[in-house]
């Protein structure tokens, strides 16, 4: 049998990340044969990568990376944020964004078959990290962007990674695309514009508006306050002509009745429609990239903004590590629980 060295051992971990101990049992099993003691550790970290399928991951980190015409972001996810720090990690995010920008999967299927710079699949380099790292890492998604030659990336990340953005825009240069996506990273739109939105959403969205403002009338009535009027619409797609009309009439009954002169009313009408507006579009400010105000100027919204540099957001994609993951909060508790029943019935 081989002799079994610290040397050997060493350059075992080097090669698999595996444990003293696990690596020192696996040259033992496979007599001392680094290739077959690599591969064992695999198969090993297959049995536990198995055993912490159950466990959430909702830490992690987004990948972003541009090859040409084409940019992915991909979001991987760890157990904990400590996990989503380690370089092998971030590595590991990096080099599936990288394969999938340059590979351009149609599906997670395809996307975990491609091929790894150490010549695994990607699935097989998250089997691998789970059993190194010792703890459930998982593949959760990706998206593929692509542009034409006129169009640009704008490509950014935030909070060390939590939040991956790409935009593409036409029309300007990678520095304002660059800064949409930061805004994007920052302000959360989830489409591009009010056409994007399902009706129903806004209907649903502009109930909970009104919910709050009712809340809020209750509070101001208890200190003497005036109540705030409750939003008509939410959307700029339920403004149509007859409503702005409606709106516009309304305001001119209400200068006449407050007796402003009408050669004065062409100055005041575009500020209160401008304001209507504002007001009954506020589903559209929290949900919809082109209606919300631009961080980087907040005199104009992200449209007026563009608009007034001649360029147009085409597509967008974000993704924030952890969103829709409901995340097992007491999942410690429990496990500490179980373990004094066990302890108590032995």
């Amino acid at each position: 049998m081989a002799e079994i060295t610290a040397k050997l051992v060493k350059e075992l971990r080097e090669k698999s990340g595996a444990g003293v101990m696990d690596a020192k049992k696996a040259l033992v099993e496979t007599d001392g044969d680094i290739d077959k003691a690599i591969e064992l550790l695999r198969e090993k970290g297959m049995a536990k990568a198995a055993k912490k399928a159950d466990r959430v991951a909702a830490e992690g980190l987004t990948g972003v990376y541009v090859d040409g015409n084409v940019a992915a972001v991909v979001e991987v996810n760890s157990e904990t944020d400590f996990v989503a720090k380690n370089d092998q990690f971030v590595a590991l995010v990096n080099e599936a964004a990288k394969v999938i920008a340059e590979g351009k999967p149609a599906n997670d299927a395809e996307a975990l078959a491609l091929t790894t710079a150490s010549g695994e699949t990607l699935e097989q380099a998250f089997v691998t990290a789970t059993a190194t790292i010792g703890e459930k890492i998982s593949f959760r998604r990706f998206a593929l962007v692509e542009k034409s030659d006129d169009q640009v990336f704008g490509a950014y990340q935030h909070n060390g990674g939590r939040i991956g953005v790409v935009a593409v825009l036409e029309g300007t240069d990678e520095a304002t695309a660059k800064q949409v996506a930061m805004h994007i990273a920052a302000m959360k739109p989830t489409v591009l514009s009010y056409e994007e939105l399902d009706p129903q959403f806004v209907k649903d969205e502009l109930a909970q508006l009104n919910h709050k403002i009712e809340q809020d009338n209750e509070s101001r009535a208890m200190v003497g306050k005036p109540a705030l009027p409750f939003l008509q619409y939410g959307s700029k797609a339920e403004l149509t002509g007859e409503v702005i009309a409606k709106a516009e009439e309304a305001i001119k009954e209400e200068l006449a009745a407050e007796g402003k002169p009408e050669k004065i009313w062409d100055k005041i009408i575009p500020g209160k429609m401008a304001r209507f507006m504002l007001d009954n579009t506020q589903v559209d400010q929290a949900y919809t990239l082109l209606a919300q105000v631009y961080i980087m100027d907040d005199s104009k919204t992200v449209e007026a903004y563009l608009d007034s540099v001649n360029a147009k957001a085409v597509a967008f994609v974000r993704f924030e590590v952890g969103d829709g993951i409901e995340k097992a909060a007491n999942d410690f508790e429990a496990e500490v629980a179980a373990t004094m029943a066990a302890a108590l019935e032995n």
